[in-house]
């Protein structure tokens, strides 16, 4: 698939009232360990603990309000159109807020797998769809906090597997307060490491029928 943006962004849009808001209701809420994909929501032990924060270590709290939707849909709208990748998507996803702190980071990965989502009750809304657009809210200020860099490398296969840094772009669009990335969901994109500070944000996948 050919796409001329890889990424869209809004700069400063939400409120810095919206932010604050969301940071102090969702830290009122517990917060659970972060996780990948492959690790479901068992009980891990101590050694897939160990492997899984190799990957991705940060903290984070799971949200579903109307008022953080009500006010996040029409970004992805407008960048789904303006962008001109016009996917056909229906519903979103819980909201993940995410805590990125000292020494924190989330390694190279894309939001979309290869298999829609297979639910036991074939009528949920999420069965057979995949995640096709991506968004990040950046609810603290840049200034706020050192590393915690968000990149894309807009190669279709993993970074590990090929490390060159030309096909790496850091996006700095995202460091004003209340500033909106929203992208396709296969593109793959990593958070560096946090060296100060604390790292708030805000991530929501939307889904839709599988691309043909």
């Amino acid at each position: 698939m050919n796409i001329s943006n890889y990424y869209w962004y809004f700069s400063g849009v939400l409120t810095p009232r919206f932010c604050d808001d969301v940071i102090a209701y969702a830290n009122e809420k517990k917060e659970v360990m972060a996780r990948t994909g492959g690790y479901g929501d068992r009980k891990l032990n101590k050694q897939e603990v160990k492997d899984l924060k190799r990957k991705r270590n940060s903290d984070l709290v799971w949200l579903n309000d109307t008022w953080i939707y009500k006010e996040l849909h029409p970004y992805v709208h407008e960048a789904n159109r303006n962008a001109g990748w016009n996917f056909d998507w229906e519903r979103s996803e819980s909201c993940q807020f995410t805590k990125y702190k000292h020494n924190q980071y989330y390694d190279w990965h894309c939001d979309s797998w290869d298999k829609p989502y297979q639910r036991d009750d074939v009528n949920h809304p999420e069965h057979g769809r995949i995640r096709k657009l991506s968004m990040t809210c950046q609810l603290t200020d840049g200034s706020e906090y050192k590393g915690g860099e968000l990149e894309f490398d807009f190669r279709n296969y993993d970074p590990h597997m090929r490390d060159e840094s030309k096909h790496r772009i850091q996006c700095k669009e995202i460091l004003p307060k209340g500033s909106i990335i929203v992208f396709p969901s296969f593109v793959w994109h990593r958070v560096k490491p946090v060296t100060a500070g604390t790292r708030y944000s805000l991530v929501v996948w939307h889904l839709g029928k599988p691309f043909r």
